[in-house]
């Protein structure tokens, strides 16, 4: 990993430092679950988020603006992290926050286009784009058999894409909703791919990632709010909402915008990000489920679920190969 040398990476803060892990194994497991938690929030996340743009109906801009400025008041609140006015100074740190808009603004439209469980399989091939975007950009070296997990995974996707899933017994195939919500998806999947690519070339600052969250938080606020103003949304729909819908929204806001990112923050503080990258398969699980309770989105044959166990069992394969590598490669 080349990191001296390349100066126009300089003051960027990392959100999630590289951590030794505590070499007592009975000290991982509360971590594990903390990452679990938030794993299973960011699962939910498309459920969520797809419930309240179809079903409650709130328009999508309006909902990311409201939602992200409730985390960052619980945020600001419960922390009150301190910011250093020096990572306003640093144009990387910009391009940090133009991947994360695009991210955050992609990931929440495509949720609204087609199911839930398409969107967190497609989240879920993120780390063969890392590795793949770091070979073309990077010249990085592809790790041993990422081919033939690509190969695997996709097949188990296209299996689980085989049948209907639709809410109350829609009809099978994809429609043209669904393309778009795919296409979003893949492109959503890009930025976060670039986004963990240029945490990964920056350089290491003394910045917490409490303080960094409330940039990027504050960045999406920003944009979003006169968005939604500028495309006309109707916020009288708020108004309508019942109580079901306002635990769903907190669930989304508090649980996983703020709680979801804190959880992953601190469990790569005290983990390693080898070690939580190979508990990725968590979310689609945490989707599945979600998606049959909420939405009524469920697998329905069973070469479906055998789609799913093939994507489950492969990423989490191939991720705890490079964790393995990875220690290997240290010691």
């Amino acid at each position: 990993m080349v990191v001296g040398h390349h100066r126009k990476w300089d003051n960027i803060p990392s959100m999630a430092r590289p951590t030794t892990p505590p070499s007592n194994s009975s000290a991982l497991w509360p971590w594990i679950v903390v990452a679990l938690a938030a794993y299973t929030g960011w699962g939910a996340y498309p459920v969520l988020v797809r419930y309240l743009q179809t079903v409650s109906m709130i328009p999508s801009m309006s909902l990311l603006s409201v939602g992200t400025a409730v985390a960052l008041l619980g945020l600001v609140i419960t922390l009150r992290p301190r910011l250093d006015i020096r990572i306003f100074r640093s144009r990387l740190l910009w391009a940090f926050v133009a991947v994360l808009l695009a991210r955050s603004i992609t990931n929440l439209l495509s949720a609204r286009y087609t199911l839930a469980i398409y969107v967190q399989l497609i989240n879920l091939m993120t780390p063969f784009l890392v590795v793949l975007l770091s070979a073309t950009l990077l010249r990085d070296r592809i790790p041993p058999y990422t081919g033939r997990a690509i190969i695997v995974a996709s097949i188990g996707a296209v299996l689980m894409m085989s049948g209907d899933i639709g809410q109350s017994g829609e009809s099978g195939g994809l429609t043209s909703s669904d393309w778009l919500g795919i296409g979003l998806a893949t492109f959503s999947s890009l930025t976060l791919a670039l986004y963990m690519i240029l945490v990964r070339r920056s350089a290491q600052y003394d910045i917490s990632g409490e303080a960094m969250l409330v940039v990027q938080l504050g960045a999406i606020v920003a944009v979003s709010l006169p968005l939604s103003f500028l495309l006309g949304e109707d916020w009288g729909q708020w108004q309508t909402l019942g109580a079901s819908d306002w635990l769903i929204f907190a669930a989304f806001s508090l649980g996983v915008l703020l709680g979801a990112n804190l959880g992953q923050i601190f469990a790569l503080r005290h983990l390693g990000a080898p070690m939580v990258s190979t508990l990725l398969g968590w979310r689609l699980v945490a989707a599945l489920v979600m998606a049959a309770l909420l939405l009524d989105e469920r697998l329905t044959s069973a070469w479906q679920v055998l789609g799913a166990l093939i994507v489950l069992t492969t990423i989490t394969w191939y991720l705890r190969r490079q964790r393995l590598a990875v220690g290997i490669a240290s010691s």
